[in-house]
């Protein structure tokens, strides 16, 4: 028997706005995620890949279609049903980092654990390991506005991987940092892949896009192309 996919989106359909102000993002995409997979999702400004993304990560709804994770169709799941996978199922990295600025590192990376109850000797353990990960345990009490954006996007990774999440979520981690520096990051979400984490990654850059097994590309809200160790094994594109 066929395992199921992590992550299964059927016919996604997502519009902003009503009558005759509606505007079509996506316009019916099929995509599944294995779990272990890292996937890249690309294409130009417009093109729906951060719109999926957020559906994907609970952010957001579908106005049609459906949603599947790890088996269970979550597309009529109540608000407060979303926000608890969104606790306890997956780990977001976004471009502007989002850390807490006046609080340090460690406080940042410790935040997810408070949200789930995790006891307080728990989650300070839990959040150490997770930074020395990163490479940056001699910084726990750092302020994040004492860090690099480097730096900073690797503390948002520790944020990201402390409760051990069923997939990360990047949303153009790189695209604040200059290339030295995301290429660090891009190593560790690869680094992390290759320890068997999900990681769905949007990114408009290719060289980044590489650093993942397989790379989706969506256009004008249809998905275009699905590449797998450099083979294409669909192009939906047709409008």
């Amino acid at each position: 028997m066929a395992k199921e996919p992590l992550i299964k989106v059927e016919g996604a359909i997502r519009d902003y706005g009503e009558n005759d102000a509606v505007t079509h993002v996506l316009r019916g995409i099929d995509l599944s995620v294995d779990a272990g997979e890292f996937v890249s999702i690309m294409g130009p400004s417009g093109s729906g890949k951060s719109t999926l993304l957020h559906v994907m990560g609970f952010l957001d709804r579908l106005s049609g279609g459906s949603y599947e994770f790890k088996g269970k169709k979550v597309t009529d799941f109540s608000d407060d049903d979303l926000a608890i996978l969104r606790r306890d199922e997956v780990g977001f990295v976004f471009q502007s980092f989002y850390l807490l600025q006046n609080s340090r590192v460690i406080d940042n990376v410790l935040l997810p654990l408070i949200y789930s109850g995790v006891p307080p000797a728990e989650r300070e353990k839990r959040a150490k390991e997770a930074l020395d990960r990163v490479g940056l345990s001699h910084r726990l009490d750092h302020l994040s506005t004492q860090l690099s954006g480097g730096e900073r996007q690797r503390v948002a990774i520790a944020r990201a991987i402390v409760h051990e999440p069923s997939v990360i979520f990047a949303d153009e981690p790189t695209g604040n940092l200059d290339t030295a520096s995301g290429e660090v990051v891009l190593n560790f979400l690869k680094e992390l892949n290759q320890e068997g984490n999900t990681i769905v990654m949007v990114t408009h850059e290719m060289e980044a896009a590489h650093f993942s097994k397989r790379i989706v590309s969506l256009r004008d809200g249809l998905l275009v192309s699905d590449q797998k160790n450099g083979k294409t094994y669909k192009a939906t594109y047709a409008k």
